[in-house]
């Protein structure tokens, strides 16, 4: 009789652990199934009719052990087959600059900014081709925010990676449908650094994981006028300036010589500061991220407004001041009326944000950052380990942009030593050039943007929406001739 209890009993154990678990993991599910219904944004001032897609909005704590952190996101469904549609997550860079205020609201998101407060429907949105995910990042960008103000001063490439991987852990439990798409990460700028250095992270961290715990369905990324090797960008600004007639033949054979000079002394460094000095100075009444469009021009007193002031940037620029005057502006204002948008309260109170009650106002590029800690001068190590792993990597440039200017590009790729496997040629967007392109051995591609600036999304909708169409699908290459896309 003994025998027989002990049996239901160890029978009864069983089933109440099988059900009980069960029961915890539906209770789970339920609690992160009921975060993401309430990071759902509804009512958003200015927000079109008729549109069809959910997006949600909110904050994701890093950790147990970064509680005192929590990064804010705004995530669009694909506008059709959402389901089926691979994950993207878009950064921008700075460092210190919003991808919301900037991607979301100026670029690539399905809404836009506009002057009178109101929202339009991007026609060439990105959330056509996938599911749009953006971050802001790190902490003291936009809406994310730390209780312990001695982060900010911590911060530097390797936080940001370390804290954007921690908030995709996060998000991927309160969306655990995504879990299995196809991811990608996108960005321009100093994302040249984010996005890689990300990739590389989720790549090592994805050899210690299980399929269904921590792992990253990670298959490549793509960058925009990037940052990626000090060297090869401070050459090819210069270049570039002089090849757009901004800069004299003189002046250009100055830099070259001063500037370039292996010695250290005190006369070719005063000579080489006076040289930078009038290059800015070129720039001074231009856009130097997009050098062919209007600048925005204070009201109040008809002169530029001033770009937001850089934290990391060559050294060669960042000693001078001037550097932080060059104007800088799109449409030409956009980025004035996405500040004054998002620092409305009740768009605020739509998005779920600012639930903390910042001490400072909503700004394109952070104001609170103190220091910026770690920026490797170069990231072309990390490029080559991740294509040798087998990612996808494409690298595009507006033609247009001084700041990080396609002869950069193409010198650091050029540093690179890759094999040419399909030659430099033009790509079109139906019957017209959109720019030109070139495919090397081991997955790697360059794509330039004909007309646009640092924003290439910004100038030149259309192209951009099929570049990134293009680079979604791996069996089809950027179209050769007219009509063929």
């Amino acid at each position: 009789m003994a025998v027989v209890w002990k049996t239901v009993v160890w029978y009864f154990l069983l089933w109440c652990v099988v059900v009980c678990t069960a029961a915890a993991e539906r209770s789970k599910f339920g609690g992160e199934e009921a975060a993401a219904e309430a990071d759902r944004v509804k009512d958003l001032p200015g927000e079109p009719r008729g549109v069809t897609f959910p997006h949600y909005a909110g904050y994701v704590k890093l950790s147990p052990h970064n509680n005192h952190k929590a990064l804010f996101y705004w995530f669009f469904h694909a506008q059709r087959n959402s389901h089926k549609k691979p994950l993207v997550l878009w950064l921008n860079g700075g460092p210190g600059c919003s991808s919301i205020a900037y991607g979301a609201a100026q670029e690539l998101g399905p809404f836009l900014v506009r002057a009178n407060g109101s929202l339009i429907l991007n026609k060439y949105s990105w959330n056509k081709a996938a599911n749009l995910l953006f971050l802001e990042a790190p902490v003291g960008v936009g809406f994310s925010y730390t209780n312990r103000s001695k982060d900010l001063n911590e911060l530097g490439d390797r936080v940001t990676a370390e804290d954007s991987y921690a908030f995709l852990s996060g998000w991927f439990k309160r969306f655990p449908a995504f879990k299995s798409h196809d991811f990608y990460i996108a960005g321009e700028s100093y994302a040249g650094h984010y996005v890689p250095q990300l990739a590389d992270l989720i790549y090592k961290r994805n050899k210690g994981a299980r399929k269904e715990n921590s792992f990253i369905n990670l298959k490549g990324f793509m960058i925009g006028n990037a940052v990626i090797n000090d060297e090869t960008d401070v050459n090819g600004i210069f270049d570039y300036a002089w090849s757009h007639a901004i800069i004299s033949d003189q002046l250009h054979q100055s830099i070259m010589k001063e500037c370039n000079s292996k010695k250290e002394d005190n006369q070719t460094v005063a000579k080489c500061a006076i040289h930078i000095r009038d290059f800015l100075e070129a720039y001074a009444d231009i856009d130097i991220y997009s050098i062919y469009t209007p600048i925005c021009i204070s009201s109040d007193d008809n002169r530029p407004s001033p770009k937001p002031k850089l934290h990391v940037a060559p050294r060669l620029f960042t000693q001078h001041e001037l550097w932080h005057r060059v104007p800088a502006g799109y449409d030409p204002c956009t980025g004035d009326y996405a500040v004054k948008y998002f620092n409305r309260e009740d768009v605020q109170r739509a998005l779920h944000a600012n639930v903390t009650k910042l001490s400072y106002p909503y700004s394109s590029c952070s104001s609170v950052i103190g220091r910026w800690n770690d920026s490797p001068d170069t990231v072309l190590p990390v490029i080559r380990r991740l294509l040798n792993a087998g990612l996808r990597i494409w690298i595009y440039s507006g033609d247009t942009d001084g700041r990080v200017p396609v002869t950069s590009t193409r010198y650091s790729i050029k540093k690179m030593g890759l094999k040419v496997k399909e030659e430099w040629r033009a790509w079109f967007e139906k019957d017209q050039v959109g720019g030109w392109v070139e495919v090397y051995e081991g997955g790697l591609t360059l794509a330039t943007v004909r007309g646009a600036g640092h924003q290439v999304p910004v100038l030149a909708p259309p192209q951009s929406l099929s570049l990134f169409t293009h680079f979604l699908s791996h069996n089809t290459s950027l179209p050769p001739s007219r009509f063929s896309n």
